[in-house]
């Protein structure tokens, strides 16, 4: 089969992503069916020109599930019940729970494949949607064993068409990664915020800039982000468990400092200028990275068979050869059961990949 290509689409969930997701898709003139539980936040993205509010006659190629993670699952089993879309993926910030909640639903997960963009803003509902939220943006996709290649095909021409970068990981990764770089810090940011809840107005009135970009995300909707917080939250109270450790010696330091004995107060400097710089160099590892993306990609082709598992068991090979793949078709050969992956990865990351995989027995082509 050649590269997938989107004709029409569902979009359940009008808010921010979803009505983002649907600007774009209308912008590259996919034909875009609308369906949100409040009517009236359908009417305002059908009103913006997110699509049309209309059922579709027959089954769409893809929808969009831009529901809350605990949702994801029942949503997912509906759509499929009523057969009206030929493949589904969702937008939701967690991934594990989803997936676990579609299986057990008995959803048939070789036309499921979980997504995830890293984009947003602190504001919520359709107003605040936009088709460029998502321009260099990473995109990450959670297959399974499962994943048919038309649906992970179409999923990427989904986010090729919001201008992404898709990225490919196991669930379980992406939830340990998104409780590191987005939901910690969230909650990181409404504690501080918090603290500023009864301080006096001539406190409030001396902040900066740094604070302003400190808490921006602490206006976020409190009942989402408690959606997905719950949905991750043993993982993200790992991480303030650390991060409270780190506070312990921070606050040592600092009582050290402000100690009579000399001392002390050279003990006490050190430990937080080291805290500091550790602060300092873990900051410049995303400095000017976040919406780039590499100038060029290289790419291995490997022969596949039509047999479940095969794509999970290529992710796996790349995974443990240290290979990161930043994009993937697939395409059947003609009157064969087999196909072709073509495997993007950044410069210079080819050889490995190539040796990796031929030691596991893929054929290169």
């Amino acid at each position: 089969m050649d590269a997938a290509v989107m004709h029409s689409a569902l979009v359940i969930g009008t808010g921010l992503m979803g009505t983002s997701v649907a600007l774009a898709l209308r912008a590259r003139g996919v034909t875009v069916h609308l369906r949100d539980v409040d009517p009236a936040a359908a009417r305002t993205a059908a009103a913006r020109g997110a699509g049309t509010e209309r059922p579709p006659s027959e089954a769409v190629d893809l929808a969009v599930l831009a529901v809350p993670p605990p949702l994801v699952g029942g949503v997912l089993a509906d759509v499929q019940a009523e057969g009206v879309a030929r493949h589904c993926t969702d937008v939701a910030s967690v991934k594990a729970e989803p997936q676990h909640d579609a299986f057990a639903l008995g959803c048939d997960m070789s036309r499921y494949i979980g997504g995830h963009p890293m984009a947003g803003a602190s504001r919520s509902g359709p107003l605040t949607g936009r088709a460029d939220l998502f321009e260099g943006r990473m995109w990450v996709l959670t297959p399974t064993a499962d994943t048919g290649t038309e649906t992970l095909n179409m999923v990427l021409e989904l986010v090729a068409s919001c201008g992404a970068v898709p990225v490919l990981m196991q669930a379980s990764a992406h939830d340990r990664a998104v409780a590191l770089v987005s939901h910690a810090p969230h909650v990181v940011a409404s504690l501080i915020a918090m603290r500023l809840e009864n301080a006096g107005e001539r406190e409030v009135s001396l902040a900066g800039p740094g604070l302003r970009d400190l808490t921006r995300i602490a206006e976020a909707d409190p009942a989402l982000w408690l959606d997905i917080l719950s949905a991750n939250a043993a993982v993200v109270a790992d991480l303030l468990e650390e991060l409270g450790g780190d506070l312990d010696r921070m606050v040592v330091g600092l009582r050290a400092i402000a100690a009579m004995d000399e001392e002390k107060r050279r003990g006490g400097a050190e430990v937080v200028e080291a805290m500091l710089r550790r602060g300092r160099s873990g900051r410049a590892r995303i400095s000017g990275r976040h919406g780039t993306r590499p100038e060029r990609f290289e790419v291995v082709t490997v022969m596949i068979g039509d047999q479940p598992g095969e794509l999970a068991r290529l992710f796996s090979d790349a995974g443990r050869a240290g290979v990161n793949i930043e994009d993937i078709h697939v395409e059947h050969a003609a009157g064969l059961p087999a196909g072709l992956v073509h495997v993007s990865v950044a410069p210079g990351r080819t050889t490995p990949l190539r040796e990796a995989l031929h030691a596991q027995g893929w054929q290169e082509r």
